[in-house]
């Protein structure tokens, strides 16, 4: 029985007028339980939050959108330029040529505690080729743009007009007015057998059962929205928060809970391209 309750509202008017943009849904503000003591240390101790009302997008960034920003400015992300030596003293040459980690799926079970076994530094990996310099955005227009590190993710914001969300926005806006619930739906993984978000069924990193049909990401709005009508707020890629949170990451690739990264010292050598990290901005 679900026995989680909604959050206390605290801001009951209606949304200040029309969205400020396409796509954009209104979080009306509330205070809610924020964390959680059972599972990520980092997210201990569960505590009371309140957040004001404020407008988000209602899905991740996406390649074409991303790729309309890049057209009409020319911005080259972090992934796509060369790192500064200075940020990395004693690295190899080689490893200061564009580059970004790559998921690859092991041939078998493999040691959980080194992501090594896991991550593959690619050159020619970045948003534009996602799986290394072989591959394209052919088929993945749809998908959340990856590959994108935080000041790329504020370049775009500042494009846009908008910002990141803080991390207790986004966890409060995640939460879909369920206060304490286990998932953004409520406390069932897959309710009535119903796959509800993209994560890795099986063994991970090697066995994928693609039991909610995806094998990777999948397009953005593919699985119900929550109870503010945002979608993919569990599963799927990780997400950029706004700076002054503090640094979690939460994997989509093994659970389906908050799928957040935040940055605490927005810099190159702090936030590095991200290899599943999209966002979406408020």
């Amino acid at each position: 029985m679900d026995t989680t309750q909604r959050s206390e509202i605290v801001q009951s008017s209606p949304p200040p007028g029309k969205p400020p943009a396409e796509r954009m849904v209104w979080i009306p503000g509330g205070t809610f339980l924020m964390g959680s003591n059972d599972h990520y240390a980092e997210e201990a101790p569960a505590h009371r939050v309140s957040v004001g009302g404020f407008w988000m997008d209602q899905h991740a960034v996406t390649n074409t959108e991303f790729r309309k920003f890049v057209d009409a400015t020319g911005y080259v992300t972090l992934a796509e330029r060369p790192a500064n030596p200075d940020d990395y003293p004693g690295a190899k040459p080689e490893m200061l040529e564009p580059a970004a980690v790559v998921f690859r799926k092991s041939s078998g079970p493999v040691d959980l505690r080194d992501p090594h076994n896991w991550w593959t530094y690619v050159q020619g990996a970045n948003w534009r080729h996602p799986h290394g310099p072989a591959s394209s955005l052919q088929g993945l227009w749809k998908h959340p743009v990856v590959h994108v590190a935080y000041e790329d993710v504020e370049a775009y914001a500042r494009w846009v007009g908008k910002t990141l969300p803080t991390e207790a926005e986004w966890e409060f806006a995640a939460r879909g007015g369920l206060d304490g619930a286990e998932y953004v739906w409520g406390v069932e993984f897959v309710p009535g057998g119903k796959s509800m978000c993209n994560s890795w069924q099986g063994e991970f990193p090697w066995q994928n059962l693609v039991e909610d049909g995806f094998d990777g990401t999948a397009p953005v709005g593919s699985f119900p929205p929550n109870g503010y009508g945002l979608y993919d707020m569990a599963g799927n890629v990780w997400e950029w928060t706004g700076a002054g949170s503090r640094i979690t990451r939460r994997s989509s690739m093994r659970a389906a809970r908050w799928t957040i990264l935040a940055a605490a010292t927005p810099s190159k050598a702090m936030t590095p391209a991200c290899p599943t990290c999209a966002f979406r901005a408020r």
